[in-house]
C-alpha cells in the first residue's frame, strides 16, 4: 500500500554490530534499502530522518577484548570508525551515526529499564548457570563451547550450535568448557531480571495481524514465533562490559545487549536533537502517532525488531509502534553465506577500493534479496555497469552532452515549441515516475530500479528515432528542439536515479549547471534547465570494467570459497556432489519406543526399526513433540552417522527435521513405506 506523501519518517538501519567489518551483505541487507528510501522520501518532500550506530556492548566484545589482550573500548573504536568510513565512503547518509557506549545512551536504557521495573512488569528469577572457578565469573553464553545436545557437535557455542542451528543454553551443553581458559566450569545459582514476553503475546498477536502490508517472509517468521508461543526472556547478564543494572545489589551485572541496543534508535534521535539546539525535539518522532517509525533489518533480527522491542515499547506506554520492518534475506557469495564472526565475504573497505560508489550500489541494488537469498558475483557487477550504466544511461548522457558540444556550442539549444513526440515523451517519464514511487513506497527497490533504467532505454530509443545528426543538416530548429529535448531528459535521469546513483546524479547536474539544493522528485516529469545555458564538462559518468580487474577478484573469491566448503561456513553446508550424497544413507524408520531423557529440556530416546534390525537415536525434539505422539510414526533416518553420546546415552543415527521460525517439524513419509527402505 503506497504511503502518503508529505509525513513525517522516523527510519532506523540495524546497528551493526562493532567487532568486525562490515562486509556487502550488510549494505545489501539494512543499509542501502534505507539510504535508497530515505532519499526518494526527501526527493517526495516528506520530513524523514535516518538513524544508525555501532552497537557496542555484549559477550562477543568483550570476548575479543579478552582474546586480543585491549580494553574492550580500543576494540569498539577500532571498527565503529572503520565501518563509518564503509558507509560514508557508500554514500550511505544518515542524519546521525551514533554507538551505544555513549554516556547518553547508558542513560537512557537505564532510565527505559526503571520506567519497566517501577510499572512492575520485570520479574526476578533465579536460574542455574556455569561458573568458572578459575575465573571467578560466571560465564554467559559465548564464553562456553562442548557438544551439542542434537547432533553431537564438539564445538558448538553456549547459545547456538553452528552445525545444525539449534538454538541452546549454556546448561545444555554436553562437556561445557570456558572459551577462555579451557576449564570445566561448575553450576551455580543467579539472579536476573526477566521480561514477560509470554505477557505481551495477545496484544502483539493482535497487533502483527493489523500489519497486512507488511513482506510475507516477516508476517510468516513471527506467526511462527506466536504460535510457537512466546516466552519471558532474561534481559541482564554477569559480565563486566555494559550498560550496568541501575539498581542496588545488582553489581557485575548488565542489562542484556538485546534489551538494549533497539533503545540505541531512541538514544541516537535524542542526541542528533541535542546537536541541533532542540533537545525536545526527538519527542515528536517517538512520541507522536502521526510518525511512521521504520526498521530496516536483515532476516536474522526479525524477531528483535517486529516482536520484542515492540513489547518492549507497548510495556513503557509512551512510544509508537513500528509502522513497518522491512527485513531482507541473506546476500550470498556464489550460494555460500557471508559471515561478519567468521570473516568471510567482501568487506566494504575492499571493495570501495576496487570499483566506483555508483557500480557498487547500482549492482547491489539490483541484487536485493527482498524476499530470498540471492547471490552477488563479480561478473555480474561487471555486466551492469557495462551493459546497463555504461551503455545505456551513460551512453544517453554521453552522446547528447557531445552533440550539444559540437553542434550547439557547447550550449542547451533553445527550443522553439514542444512537439507532439516530446509531449508524449515526458507524459512517459510522468507515468514511470510514478512508478517508481509506488514501487519505492512498497519497499520493491529491485522493480523501482528497472523502472528507471528503462526511462534511460527509452531516451536512446527517442534519439536514435529523431536521428539529429540527420536533422541538424535538414532543420537545425528541429534538431535543437530535439536536443533540448535530450537534455532535458538527461536531468529526469538525474532525478529517478538520485536514489540509487547519488554520484551520477551529482554530476549529470553539474554538466547541465542545473541547482542540486532544490531538486524534488517531481522535477523529473518538469524538468528544470536554462535554454542557452552553457553546459559544463562533460566526463564518462561509467569507465568499462576490464575483465582483468573482475578476474583477480573471481580468483581470490575461489580459494576463499573452498576454505569454506572445507569447514568454514558458518550455514554449516557447501555445495556437494551426487558421490558426496550418495555417501548418506537414508533409510525409512519406524518408531517403536519413545521417551524423555532424564535431566534434559531437548532431548528424546526413540528405539526405532530399521528393516530387520533395531537403532537408538536420541533427538534434540522434545520441545516440539511429546513421546506419544511419535510412537509408530515412520522417519526419514541417517542410518549410517558414526555413533555418538548424548547425555551419556549413545545416538546411532539422526533424524530428519525442517525449521520453521521457532518450529520444527519431523520429516514422515507420504503412505504407508515398509521400514528400512532406502531414501533416494
Amino acid at each position: 500500500m503506497p504511503m502518503q506523501k508529505n509525513s513525517r519518517y522516523l527510519v532506523t538501519a540495524a546497528l551493526p554490530y562493532a567487532n568486525s567489518f562490515t562486509h556487502i551483505g550488510h549494505i545489501a541487507g539494512a543499509y542501502l534499502p534505507p539510504d535508497i528510501y530515505v532519499r526518494y522520501r526527501r526527493l517526495a518532500g516528506d520530513e524523514v530522518i535516518f538513524i544508525c550506530g555501532s552497537d557496542e556492548h555484549g559477550t562477543a566484545i568483550e570476548m575479543a577484548s579478552i582474546q586480543e589482550g585491549v580494553p574492550p573500548q580500543q576494540i569498539i573504536d577500532r571498527y565503529h570508525f572503520a565501518n563509518k568510513k564503509g558507509f560514508d565512503d557508500l554514500k550511505i547518509e544518515f542524519d546521525i551515526y551514533s554507538r551505544t557506549s555513549n554516556e547518553e545512551h547508558h542513560k537512557t536504557a537505564k532510565e527505559f529499564f526503571l520506567t519497566l521495573y517501577e510499572k512492575g512488569i520485570l520479574t526476578q528469577k533465579t536460574d542455574k548457570q556455569l561458573f568458572s572457578e578459575k575465573e571467578n565469573r560466571f560465564l554467559a553464553d559465548r564464553f562456553v563451547t562442548g557438544t551439542c545436545p542434537v547432533c553431537g557437535y564438539e564445538n558448538a557455542r553456549g547459545d547456538e550450535c553452528e552445525n545444525c542451528g539449534s538454538n541452546l543454553s549454556p546448561l545444555e551443553l554436553i562437556n561445557p568448557k570456558s572459551k577462555i581458559t579451557g576449564d570445566t566450569p561448575v553450576v551455580k545459582e543467579s539472579t536476573h531480571f526477566y521480561f514477560p514476553l509470554a505477557d505481551f503475546q495477545q496484544k502483539l498477536d493482535e497487533w502483527i495481524n493489523t500489519k497486512t502490508d507488511w513482506k510475507q517472509n516477516v508476517l510468516n517468521y513471527c506467526k511462527g514465533w506466536l504460535k510457537t508461543g512466546l516466552k519471558d526472556r532474561a534481559i541482564t547478564r554477569d559480565l563486566d562490559w555494559g550498560v550496568k543494572v541501575p539498581l542496588k545489589d545488582n553489581e557485575g551485572k548488565v542489562i542484556y545487549v538485546w534489551f538494549e541496543a533497539p533503545i540505541g534508535y531512541i538514544t541516537a534521535t535524542k542526541e542528533l536533537f541535542q546537536n541541533k539546539g532542540d533537545a525536545e525535539g526527538w519527542k515528536k518522532y517517538w512520541f507522536d502517532e502521526n510518525t511512521k517509525l521504520i526498521h530496516f533489518i536483515g532476516k536474522d533480527n526479525i524477531v528483535f525488531h517486529a516482536l520484542i522491542f515492540p513489547a518492549m515499547l507497548m510495556g513503557h506506554g509512551d512510544y509508537i509502534l513500528p509502522y513497518n520492518v522491512p527485513a531482507n534475506e541473506f546476500l550470498n557469495i556464489g550460494g555460500l553465506k557471508q559471515s561478519k564472526s567468521r570473516g568471510t565475504g567482501i568487506l566494504v573497505k575492499d571493495i570501495v577500493e576496487k570499483f566506483s560508489v555508483d557500480s557498487i550500489r547500482y549492482a547491489l541494488a539490483a541484487t536485493l534479496p527482498e524476499n530470498r537469498d540471492t547471490d552477488f558475483t563479480w561478473e555480474d557487477l561487471q555486466a551492469r555497469n557495462n551493459n546497463e550504466l555504461a551503455a545505456i544511461l551513460g551512453n544517453f548522457v554521453n552522446r547528447t552532452v557531445v552533440f550539444a558540444k559540437n553542434k550547439f556550442e557547447n550550449k542547451i539549444p533553445v527550443r522553439s515549441s514542444d512537439s507532439t513526440e516530446s509531449v508524449e515523451l515526458f507524459n512517459y517519464v510522468r507515468n514511470q515516475t510514478t512508478l517508481i514511487a509506488q514501487n519505492l513506497d512498497a519497499f520493491k527497490f529491485k522493480d523501482a530500479l528497472s523502472e528507471a533504467m528503462n526511462i534511460a532505454r527509452n531516451a536512446n530509443k527517442y534519439f536514435n528515432d529523431t536521428e539529429p545528426w540527420k536533422l541538424i543538416k535538414s532543420d537545425k530548429d528541429k534538431c535543437a528542439a530535439v536536443i533540448n529535448d535530450c537534455l532535458r531528459l538527461c536531468f529526469s535521469l538525474a532525478v529517478v536515479f538520485r536514489p540509487f546513483l547519488p554520484d551520477a546524479s551529482d554530476k549529470i547536474l553539474k554538466i547541465l549547471k542545473s541547482s542540486i539544493a532544490d531538486l524534488k522528485w517531481d522535477d523529473a516529469a518538469n524538468p528544470k534547465i536554462n535554454d542557452g545555458e552553457e553546459l559544463g564538462e562533460n566526463i564518462i559518468l561509467f569507465p568499462i570494467i576490464e575483465d582483468e580487474q573482475i578476474s583477480k577478484n573471481v580468483k581470490t573469491d575461489s580459494n576463499e570459497a573452498a576454505n569454506t566448503q572445507s569447514g568454514g561456513d558458518d550455514s554449516g553446508i557447501g555445495l556437494i556432489t551426487i558421490d558426496d550424497f550418495k555417501k548418506v544413507v537414508l533409510k525409512i524408520a519406524e518408531v517403536l519406543e519413545c521417551e524423555n531423557v532424564p535431566n534434559s529440556k531437548k532431548l528424546l530416546k526413540l528405539r526405532l526399526k530399521v528393516g530387520d534390525k533395531e537403532k537408538q537415536i536420541v533427538s534434540g525434539i522434545s520441545e516440539h513433540y511429546r513421546p506419544e505422539d511419535l510412537i509408530g510414526k515412520s522417519i526419514v533416518l541417517v542410518d549410517n552417522l558414526k555413533p555418538s553420546k548424548l547425555m551419556g546415552i549413545e545416538s546411532q543415527g539422526m533424524l530428519l527435521a525442517a525449521k520453521l521460525g521457532k518450529e520444527l517439524r519431523i520429516v514422515t513419509t507420504d503412505g504407508a513405506i515398509d521400514s528400512g527402505a532406502e531414501v533416494n
